[in-house]
């Protein structure tokens, strides 16, 4: 699989130790950055792996800040990404088993090391499981007007 990564400066450090393991796992990696620690804007890097793996320049995304929070927020904007918040192995395999997320949200200031590898393993192997759960997933891929922000 490509996996976009992209990170705030907060999970840089978090994003690069990732990317390497993905790479080791024998997938492309696209890094859409950030390239530092120096202060950045979380939305910008959610954004960008949204419209890559929405695109389909990537088959899956993750995105890394402080809680994971407000990069997925950024990343679920774009139409056709699906980002969660993973905090533990369950979370990870449920969000692709039930939901298909596309992009995986993690934080580098609440989450070990070695629990952030776990997860991102665990969301790489995890398949959706389709059936029941398809319907919901095209529902989140095409809300109503009302979740759009229009009037009825």
């Amino acid at each position: 699989m490509r996996i976009a990564f992209g990170a705030d400066h907060a999970g840089f450090e978090l994003k690069t130790l990732l990317a390497g393991r993905a790479a080791e796992l024998g997938h492309e990696v696209l890094d859409l950055g950030t390239s530092s620690t120096a202060s950045v804007d979380y939305p910008d890097f959610g954004y960008a792996v949204g419209e890559a793996v929405a695109s389909g320049r990537a088959d899956r995304g993750v995105v890394v800040c402080g809680t994971g929070i407000g990069i997925s927020i950024a990343a679920n904007r774009v139409r056709g990404a699906r980002a969660g918040v993973a905090t533990d192995l369950f979370s990870a395999q449920l969000m692709r088993e039930h939901n298909d997320a596309n992009v995986l949200g993690l934080g580098a200031r609440v989450t070990a090391v070695p629990l952030a590898t776990a997860i991102l393993e665990a969301f790489l192997i995890t398949p959706f499981a389709g059936g029941r759960h398809q319907r919901r997933v095209d529902k989140l891929d095409a809300p109503p007007p009302s979740a759009q922000g229009e009037s009825r």
